[in-house]
């Protein structure tokens, strides 16, 4: 009898393991968000889409709209299951950081409204774990996502962000599942809880 549970716990790991999580992520930007959709297996991660949205010159609160509309409509077409998004960072020009801000905010507002969970994480984050540096640069990442997504060819800088941005949550998300299965809270700081 013993034995039949222990194959049984197996199987139920085995099956939970396999199941498919579509990850989006989202690289904002007020002239141009780049997104990012991938489907993720275990640990194996596959391409799905990425390109980017194109804002037209105008008014601050016109381009917002296009970012939700946009991002609900990625959201609405390939149903992702989680969203990813990078941290504003601190700019040079605090009006920049403001506007980076606000279309963050609006596209996390479309996760949300389609009920995604949302996990944040700065760019050195991001790029460590596809490149392995926090201070990689853009074509690093780039050649990196062709490499990772066997890809035929390089996306656009802000498409191949956003896809290591979902990448990221996909490694953050895999690290969380093995961390709570092993009954640990969370963590912070590098520590465990």
């Amino acid at each position: 009898m013993t034995d039949c549970r222990a194959v049984a716990t197996l199987c139920h790991q085995a099956n939970t393991s396999i199941s498919m999580t579509r990850i989006i992520g989202i690289d904002p930007g007020s002239r141009r968000t780049g997104y990012g959709v991938i489907d993720v297996v275990g640990s194996k991660i596959s391409y799905v889409t990425s390109g980017i949205i194109r804002l037209p010159e105008g008014a601050l609160p016109e381009r917002l709209k296009i970012i939700f509309d946009g991002v609900s409509q990625i959201i609405g077409q390939y149903q992702p299951q989680e969203m990813g998004i990078e941290e504003v960072f601190v700019a040079t020009n605090a009006g920049s950081a403001l506007k980076l801000g606000q279309a963050r905010g609006a596209a996390i507002v479309a996760g949300v409204q389609a009920q995604l969970p949302v996990g944040e994480y700065s760019a050195r984050s991001v790029k460590k774990s596809v490149v392995g540096t926090g201070a990689a640069d853009k074509t690093q990442v780039q050649m990196m996502i062709v490499q990772m997504l066997k890809l035929s060819q390089s996306p656009a800088e802000d498409a191949a962000d956003a896809l290591a941005v979902a990448i990221c949550h996909a490694h953050s998300r895999r690290t969380n599942q093995a961390l709570a299965s092993s009954g640990v809270k969370g963590y912070a700081r590098g520590r465990l809880k």
